[in-house]
């Protein structure tokens, strides 16, 4: 399986979002001026990457799915810490949060 327990629990710890909060903040964000992106299409393909797997089942899950959430995870931490307070930051750090699943001013836990 490559995806191991630790793994699973770190990732879907650090996406406080859920996928519903991620698709719709992703088309928020991308219905700024001059922007034609689609709904389905909104976000970078690391974004909609981390809303597909919020869809699937653990068992369904690859190796690259795995790349993509230890990424995810070392992502957050180095820009959280280990163990972040709610906290606002400035916009760019919290779309940059944001656009992989997590919100920092949502409470912990």
């Amino acid at each position: 399986m490559p995806v191991d327990d630790a793994l699973w629990d770190e990732f879907h710890a650090v996406v406080n979002m859920t996928s519903r909060e991620l698709r719709d903040w992703l088309a928020t964000n991308a219905s700024g001026p001059g922007s034609d992106a689609l709904p389905d299409q909104a976000g970078t393909d690391r974004s909609r990457a981390v809303l597909d797997l919020l869809g699937k089942r653990r068992t369904d899950l690859t190796a690259d799915d795995a790349r993509v959430m230890r990424s995810v995870v070392d992502q957050v931490h180095d820009l959280r810490g280990e163990e972040p307070e709610p906290t606002a930051g400035d916009a760019r750090w919290r779309r940059r949060l944001m656009s992989v699943g997590h919100d920092p001013l949502k409470p912990t836990g």
